[in-house]
């Protein structure tokens, strides 16, 4: 039974799409194959059908995020604990412990909260797009509001969006292991077949969503969207799942460890306390108070914070992070292998000089006469570009050749000679070829690179006629190539017909040389700087291209990837080599030419073979197996297809070499940043347990009330701790070398500082207690609760840097922090003076001078660290920068 223009979505039961004419099929599906949809049409199927997306696992529910902070065995106990000290004590203590504790989950849910929504906004960014025709008009959309019916444009490079029904195809072919496990791509036509239930591999008129297009171009019509696609019912296998970094597993795996010794010490101080003569009571909510404040629990969720956060701000500058382990591996890259065109270069190609009848002329093809004429025509036929209202659009090669004849020209020709057929480029053939009606006969027209295109001509056209192709051709290649210029061989061939079926390949054969075109494609005004800071920061800048040795060697050496003296290798000559010479030839080499897709991978394997860590950049279809094995696959965001994109890591918006540089400076901020935050939290932590544990060993009553410990954590582990994710780059985080990837979080001497930093504020509170005692101060507790709070905003003042001081550095140059410290300070003070809140505390006020003590004592942290860090700068402490 037909399907109706309001239901035209077929069940993916029925198998019958590739078995249908195309006029049935647009019938059945209520559309056009010219006109496409409506606006209004599709708005409406959209509204019927949902949205073109596979299902995958929903995020978690605000309620079950908020609840979740309630479920730790640790909190659980606390909460347990203070209601029965409701009912046998004083019932303000457990309302102020419940209180806090429900504080700290609000903090949790807040921090959990804002890095789900910021991963969200990253898959946003990352969605996929599709070109379709609505209204008769070309446009890109999401690729999520697809709608059966929409006609959808496919081309080399692209992931099919939806199921579709073929109904125009130019050599197009599509990679659909996926679905069939079958790796060599299908040959796809746009004709009926007349068996029903053939295996998805053999319905050679089907696109099906999720494959890829590695050839052609084509136009088909969306038959299944979404779940209803056969990749729905694959979808578990493609659902996006993050992980955990692992930045994240180690610090999980630390925390796991430590919980178990935390939990040791806190059976140590019950019992101590216990045989004191304490209260059990009071010693049990003591100790588990404790252990929820050292353990931290929260570490691997503030690196999901810290990462996704670092992620956005990263969109900012222009990169696009898909993985977020990407962003702790970027402070550990050693290569970065760029594409030359479009990253390192602006991507605006232009004719800079032209050579026919064996002369040559700077700037666009302004000669007419033999040869010349032949030469334009071919610039304009055999191109893939179209005028548009301003300028050609398409390829920066192909407009830059039409930029180069005049525009009224280039749409006579086009009429006077349309398209009939062609053989699209592709990287093995490194040519294309278009043939056009000419009256009775066919005009076969050939581009491609020189070495491509002259071993296929018999000879070449000059003003008096046709010659034998010489070495006079050669040398103007490569005095073109020489100066840095891309260049371009044109063939053409007249033909009785056109060849008929596989014939077809054996147009370009034969050919008669017209000319040569030399395009030049300037650097980004940034790269060379780029290439510098690189340089500076222990990368090793390589570019890898398609172009001409000499046109590579050119570019090279305007950007200081490579002296003029230095080796640029082939592709030819890397082929030759055995994976031992070649190992020992990436060391050296920076410069690779003529190079193809596979030899991408062999680099890349060299060189992490060598130990080193390898960024890998990629716009095509054939560069998505070499940006899976790089340790960062970076696309482009502009230029690069969809399935370079997939493939990556990183993207890069702006498709700007720069851009990495940037991104590399940012991903190491934020891993120091994370090191920054473990050092604060876990330095704090390990005072407080101190300062518990040491206290009864030394003759001394306990120092800190349950409420005092939670307290702490509550001010201390919050937004200080969470501010030190926003604190500026280090002023010579890019003159560092990389850090090695095996290199643990703990390194550089940041477990000696968390032991040391540690012991001194325990240290300077059980002081501040036993002075306070000895002195008969009766609310010693006050202080040495106030000294435990300040030391550790001493602490978070001084860690803003792991070598500079902060006097360098500047108060004001991280003001969130700033403004978490002075609300400490505040809400610390509120606490010892507020009459309304001393009874909650059980604290009392202090005096001038005792406050000045307590701020005096807890200083001394803020000193000690910034003696640490100078003896680092002299290199007399943990050599590890």
């Amino acid at each position: 039974m037909p399907v109706s223009a309001r239901d035209p979505h077929p069940s993916r039961s029925d198998p019958s799409w590739h078995t249908l004419a195309h006029g049935v099929v647009l019938d059945r599906l209520a559309s056009h194959s010219t006109q496409g949809l409506t606006d209004a049409e599709a708005r409406a199927r959209l509204a019927d059908h949902g949205r073109n997306v596979l299902e995958t696992q929903p995020g978690r529910h605000w309620s079950v995020m908020l609840v979740s902070q309630l479920t730790d065995f640790m909190i659980v106990v606390l909460l347990a604990a203070a209601v029965v000290a409701g009912a046998v004590g004083e019932p303000q203590d457990s309302v102020a412990i419940i209180v806090i504790v429900l504080l700290n989950a609000v903090i949790g849910f807040v921090q959990e909260f804002r890095a789900e929504r910021a991963m969200a906004a990253l898959r946003r960014m990352a969605a996929h797009t599709a070109r379709v025709v609505r209204d008769g008009a070309a446009l890109v959309v999401p690729a999520e509001e697809l709608v059966p019916g929409d006609i959808v444009l496919l081309e080399a490079g692209d992931v099919v969006p939806a199921d579709l029904r073929l109904l125009e195809v130019a050599r197009l072919q599509a990679e659909e292991a996926a679905l069939t496990g079958e790796s060599v791509p299908v040959e796809k036509g746009s004709e009926a077949l007349a068996e029903r239930d053939l295996p998805l591999g053999d319905r050679t008129g089907m696109a099906y969503k999720g494959t890829l297009i590695t050839h052609g171009r084509g136009r088909g019509v969306v038959v299944a969207t979404g779940m209803r696609t056969e990749l729905g019912h694959i979808a578990t296998l493609l659902s996006a799942d993050e992980g955990r970094t692992p930045l994240q597993r180690r610090l999980a795996h630390f925390g796991r460890r430590l919980a178990l010794a935390v939990l040791g010490i806190c059976a140590i101080l019950f019992v101590a306390g216990w045989l004191r003569g304490e209260p059990p009571l009071t010693m049990f909510l003591t100790a588990v108070s404790l252990a929820v404040a050292a353990i931290p629990e929260a570490l691997p969720a503030v690196v999901t914070i810290s990462l996704a956060l670092g992620a956005a701000r990263m969109v900012r500058r222009h990169a696009l992070v898909r993985r977020l382990p990407a962003v702790e591996t970027l402070g550990s890259v050693t290569y970065i292998c760029a594409d030359k065109t479009g990253t390192l270069t602006e991507n605006r190609m232009r004719v800079e000089s032209v050579y026919a009848a064996g002369s040559s002329r700077t700037g666009a093809a302004e000669e007419d006469g033999p040869g010349w004429r032949e030469l334009k025509l071919a610039m304009a036929l055999c191109n893939d570009a179209r005028l548009g209202r301003d300028r050609p659009i398409g390829d920066p090669t192909e407009t830059a050749l039409l930029d180069a004849l005049p525009a009224d020209g280039v749409a006579d020709w086009q009429r006077r000679y349309p398209r009939i057929a062609e053989i699209p480029f592709d990287a093995a053939r490194a040519r294309m070829t278009t043939l056009h009606a000419d009256g009775e006969r066919v005009l076969a027209l050939c581009k491609g690179a020189p070495e491509s295109v002259l071993p296929l001509c018999r000879g070449a056209l000059y003003s008096d006629g046709e010659r034998p192709v010489d070495a006079t051709i050669e040398a103007e290649v490569e005095r073109l190539a020489a100066s840095g210029e891309r260049v371009l061989a044109f063939a053409f061939k007249v033909l009785p017909a056109l060849p008929a079926g596989r014939d077809i390949d054996l147009a370009d054969r034969d050919l008669v040389f017209v000319g040569l075109v030399g395009l030049l494609d300037p650097p980004r005004p940034a790269a060379a700087s780029a290439v510098a800071a690189c340089r500076t920061a222990g990368i090793t800048p390589v570019m890898i291209t398609g172009d001409h040795v000499a046109t590579a060697r050119a570019i090279a050496f305007k950007l200081g990837i490579a002296t003029r003296d230095d080796e640029v290798l082939s592709g030819a000559r890397l082929a030759a080599l055995s994976p031992e010479q070649l190992a020992a030839e990436v060391q050296r080499v920076r410069v690779y030419a003529r190079t193809t897709p596979e030899q991408k991978i062999r680099i890349v394997d060299a060189l992490q073979g060598a130990g080193e860590l390898v960024a890998m950049t990629g716009d095509g279809v054939n560069d998505a197996p070499a940006l899976k094995r790089a340790d960062i696959g970076v696309s482009m965001g502009e230029i690069g297809t969809e399935v370079a994109r997939e493939a990556s890591d990183l993207v890069l918006l702006d498709d700007n070499f720069a851009t990495i540089v940037a991104a590399v400076r940012e991903g190491r901020r934020i891993y120091d940043n994370i090191r920054k935050f473990v050092r604060f939290v876990m330095g704090g932590n390990s005072g407080e347990i101190w300062t518990l544990f040491l206290a009864p060993f030394l003759g001394l009553p306990i120092p800190l009330l349950p409420i005092h410990i939670l307290w702490v954590n509550l001010v201390t582990d919050g937004l200080p701790g969470l501010a030190l994710a926003v604190e500026p780059a280090e002023r010579r985080v890019m003159e560092r070398p990389p850090r090695p990837v095996a290199e643990g979080v703990f390194a550089g001497g940041l477990w000696q500082h968390i032991v040391w930093v540690g012991l001194m504020i325990g240290g300077l509170s059980i002081f501040t207690q036993a002075w306070a005692l000895h002195e008969g101060i009766a609310h010693w507790q006050s202080m040495v609760f106030t000294v435990l709070t300040f030391a550790q905003m001493s602490q978070v003042l001084a860690v803003r840097s792991e070598r500079e001081s902060v006097l360098n550095r500047g108060f004001f140059a991280n003001r969130p922090l700033l403004l978490a410290v002075l609300s400490t300070f505040a809400l610390q003070l509120a606490v010892v003076y507020s009459p309304w809140l001393q009874p909650v505390f059980k604290t009392e006020a202090l005096s001038l001078p005792e406050l000045g003590f307590c701020i005096g004592i807890a200083s001394l942290v803020f000193f000690a660290v910034e003696a640490e860090k100078l003896m680092k700068r002299r290199g007399w402490l943990y050599r590890r920068d």
